[in-house]
């Protein structure tokens, strides 16, 4: 007899034998998702192979669970006959989260107990908590602050997809579809997917440095996500360097960062924000990095790894969000994000990274056409600085040098005061950073320092 497959709240065990693993699935089990079954006599493939069952095997199951699970647990144990074999079966649930095995915690994923600290758990509760809650809560906006345009792109879009069947889409029929109204009001995901009240901040920049000290451009958008999927991936593309190559007969435009790659993170950020924080959607676009910020913690108790190397279901933390994304066109399909990235990067030779945090998780491109290292005197950096137009200049400048470079060639006629102002510096050290500069040739004075400008030399 068989009784199938291990899952995210059935475990099986062969023996007794195994009672210290077996507390660990109970609970993993129970944090994950508060109730769960648990055999002993049946091999991991669901084989029942049977065991010796007796009054003080049933005790000692019993007394595991009291002295290893906590908070305690009322589990059932009892003996059961499969196919002539005899099996003992564990049911047990709880809501008392989080429960410990042995003074440790760990959560189910998929047939598998990972260990995790109890600050992992936490966020692990806090996520869940709000997924369940968040989307279909009642807004503060009424059901007829809808951005019209940006419903019908949607319908249009989903279409054109083949993931929406044809038809004529009104925007109540579109509400009520996905239920994004409740009563007079929109939902929360209804806001911020279709809302014309601004509903989601997105700040971006440009800096001078890799450091977020001197920018060039900062700008605060307020609109409503599929709206703001558009212009954070336009300020990206618009901000970094392009090439030209001679594909078959005709001359293509490439940019230094694959625009599918961008485009996924960006709309993986957006389905995996937490939209109650305190933080915002950010992009920073520096000489020698993008980066993405999304609000919230990693919605997954698996790393970018092993989705990239595992076939894995993804983690959803916006259910209703992802859906929207899915049938626009800017989801590919669930799970498969880090993977269609690492193979855009790949064949591009882009690196990348990201960066974990309890608010928020931040992904890194990093760009290719700029190849610097920092020595450990002086804090020289030679190798390539982009200026905001994308002209390249190969020479060797100190972080100050870059900071005032770039911002003359925004805007050559900064004053001494302004670059102080802009770098945060004195002016002293813009007066000998600028000296420097003329040194080596890359600026030039032209006219009295009254009206004159600075020549940016490339």
């Amino acid at each position: 007899m068989n009784l199938g497959k291990e899952s995210e709240t059935l475990e099986f065990k062969k023996t007794t034998g195994e009672l210290k693993e077996a507390m660990i699935s109970i609970s993993s089990i129970l944090n994950k998702h508060g109730v769960g079954t648990l055999y002993f006599g049946v091999k991991p493939n669901g084989d029942v192979v049977g065991q010796d069952v007796s009054e003080s095997s049933l005790r000692d199951v019993s007394r595991f669970v009291y002295e290893f699970i906590k908070p305690q647990i009322y589990p059932m144990i009892q003996e059961e006959v499969l196919d002539d074999r005899h099996v003992i079966r564990v049911e047990f649930h709880g809501e008392d989260y989080p429960y410990s095995a042995a003074g440790r915690y760990y959560l189910r994923t998929a047939d598998e107990d990972r260990e995790v600290t109890p600050a992992e758990l936490r966020q692990f509760f806090i996520a869940n908590e709000y997924k369940e809650k968040w989307e279909k809560t009642k807004s503060q906006c009424l059901a007829k602050q809808v951005d019209k345009a940006t419903v019908k792109t949607f319908c249009e879009r989903a279409v054109s997809a083949g993931r929406l069947v044809d038809g004529r889409y009104t925007v109540q029929t579109v509400l009520k579809r996905f239920g994004f109204v409740d009563g007079d009001y929109l939902t929360n995901a209804g806001n911020v997917l279709f809302g014309n009240s601004h509903p989601v901040t997105l700040k971006a920049a440009v800096f001078a440095t890799d450091e977020k000290l001197t920018f060039l451009d900062m700008q605060m958008y307020e609109d409503n996500i599929l709206n703001l999927l558009g212009i954070a991936e336009k300020y990206i593309l618009k901000n970094i360097n392009w090439k030209s190559e001679i594909i078959g007969m005709e001359r293509e435009e490439i940019p230094e960062i694959p625009v599918a790659a961008v485009r996924e993170i960006l709309a993986n950020s957006y389905a995996h924000a937490v939209y109650n924080g305190s933080t915002y959607h950010e992009i920073c676009v520096h000489p020698g990095k993008v980066t993405i910020y999304s609000p919230g913690s990693f919605a997954s108790t698996y790393s970018p790894e092993d989705y990239i190397n595992k076939n894995l279901q993804s983690s959803i933390r916006n259910a209703v969000i992802s859906k929207i994304l899915y049938l626009n066109k800017s989801i590919e399909q669930f799970g498969s994000g880090f993977k269609r990235i690492n193979s855009l990067c790949k064949d591009a030779g882009v690196k990348y990274s990201y960066e974990f945090a309890d608010n928020g998780f931040t992904f890194v491109f990093y760009r290719k056409t700029k190849n610097v290292s920092a020595r450990q005197n002086g804090n020289e950096m030679d190798g390539t600085v982009n200026g905001i137009a994308g002209v390249t200049v190969n020479i060797s400048m100190n972080k100050n040098e870059q900071a005032v470079y770039c911002l003359l060639e925004k805007n050559p006629y900064y004053t001494r005061q302004e670059l102080a102002d802009a770098t945060s510096k004195s002016l002293r050290t813009i007066q000998r950073t600028l000296d420097s500069l003329r040194k080596k040739e890359l600026i030039e004075r032209i006219g009295s320092d009254k009206s004159g400008y600075w020549e940016v030399k490339n």
